[in-house]
């Protein structure tokens, strides 16, 4: 097959402990998902999870045992961090059952949803979508995936992330609003899944903002570290 102009390089991401890689779909996002978090972004209850989306190639790969630099985005000058467990679907389906979706797991890793959260506040003023907020180049920071062989369900333990040695934010996965299984199962009631599929699942309460030379230390328990500075605008 001849192509006007070059195909794109895959995106993939390294499988801890191993010399496989993972080929990534698309990339969900779960809005709003702890609950302390919902409040300090104005909301509470359980209210139905929504989604947004990052594309694949937003994803900024994080070796084991190194420091990602993630360059200053334009056009903003309040950057905010959030830690969440990613997961990374083996499998997918339309209108999953819980009991399904918990099937479709492969793996997780420690992703960054970093946002661009003044641009993003002027996008919910006006009604308008949250791309430019959200899902700008290099915006979600990644590390290894681990496979669920390895770590078995992660359903609770600590998720916490540091700026410059300093906590800034600290939950547990089991404070999730909608937990993983139930946030697969209803994103496929709105999408048909497939297997290459990563979901970030939402950000426990603390986020805020970063600086160019900031360095952010994200870690959930049973998944190790990512290690991720701000670098010089691109």
């Amino acid at each position: 097959m001849e192509s006007v102009i070059p195909f794109h390089p895959p995106v993939a991401l390294p499988v801890s402990g191993s010399e496989l890689v993972f080929p990534v779909r698309r990339v969900y996002c779960v809005g709003r998902n702890y609950a302390e978090h919902a409040k300090e972004m104005g909301f509470t209850g359980r209210e139905d999870p929504f989604f947004f989306c990052k594309p694949a190639d937003a994803l900024l790969s994080v070796a084991d045992g190194s420091q990602g630099v993630m360059p200053y985005p334009p056009r903003s000058t309040n950057l905010h961090y959030e830690i969440e467990l990613v997961v990374a679907l083996g499998k997918g389906g339309r209108d999953l059952s819980v009991e399904q979706a918990a099937e479709c797991i492969w793996g997780y890793a420690i992703g960054l949803d970093m946002t661009r959260r003044d641009l993003q506040g002027e996008a919910k003023k006006q009604g308008r979508p949250w791309e430019v907020g959200k899902a700008f180049d290099l915006s979600a920071p990644i590390g290894p995936l681990h496979a669920l062989a390895h770590t078995g369900p992660l359903d609770a333990g600590a998720i916490t992330l540091s700026v410059n040695g300093q906590a800034h934010q600290s939950g547990d996965l089991s404070q999730m609003i909608w937990n993983v299984p139930e946030a697969i199962a209803y994103l496929s009631s709105l999408f048909e899944l497939k297997a290459g599929d990563l979901i970030f699942t939402g950000t426990p309460e603390g986020v805020g903002p970063v600086v160019t030379g900031d360095v952010m230390v994200g870690a959930i328990a049973g998944l190790g570290e990512l290690h991720v500075k701000v670098g010089s605008p691109a």
